[in-house]
């Protein structure tokens, strides 16, 4: 790997251990193997190494739960089965990437006071929300439409979302998939 590339990993390890507001550009330096010029002369500045590596990150997460929902639910399973399956199973993964969440939580905290951070957070939302959808109906990105991406797709931000802030304040309180069927079976039914 050339400096960049170490760098870039150097900064997600540090995201993940440390957090976003407590990383420094010296600790991604002892992560990565590389000199301090070089955050500068690669990415511009720290800020935006570690949004690069942020959105690195999460993307890793998105690929590792595309794979994790690839294992198939039974061709009878109910929409509502499918869906308690599949919520079950990102839960599991934000147990296993809580770092990644807990640094995404301190960025978007930071991002009302940092235009940029702010500018890559809405940048980085259409596609999310396109991703999500293709996640979770099994689709290819390229076969979401843009009506499902916004309304599907934006349900789908907001349950992470929210999972991620309940974590975040009290893991045990944090549903998980069959909790969010049965409230979405409550919704539908009026019970």
């Amino acid at each position: 790997m050339g400096h960049r590339e170490d760098l870039l990993q150097g900064a997600k390890r540090c995201l993940l251990e440390k957090g976003w507001s407590r990383t420094t550009a010296r600790d991604i330096v002892a992560a990565s193997g590389a000199n301090l010029a070089s955050i500068g002369y690669h990415y511009g500045s720290k800020d935006a190494l570690m949004r690069e590596a942020l959105f690195s990150a999460m993307g890793d997460w998105g690929d590792e739960l595309a794979a994790m929902l690839k294992d198939e639910v039974p061709g009878d399973a109910t929409s509502l089965e499918r869906f308690a399956s599949s919520w079950t199973r990102v839960r599991a993964l934000f147990d296993r990437h809580r770092g990644l969440w807990m640094a995404q939580l301190e960025a978007i905290l930071q991002a009302e006071r940092d235009p940029e951070l702010r500018a890559a957070f809405g940048r980085a939302q259409p596609e999310g929300r396109e991703g999500l959808v293709a996640l979770f109906h099994g689709i290819d990105d390229s076969e979401v439409d843009s009506d499902s991406a916004k309304i599907l797709g934006s349900f789908y931000m907001t349950l992470v979302s929210g999972m991620v802030v309940q974590m975040a304040l009290d893991d045990e309180l944090t549903p998980g998939g069959e909790q969010l069927a049965e409230a979405m079976r409550r919704l539908v039914t009026g019970e």
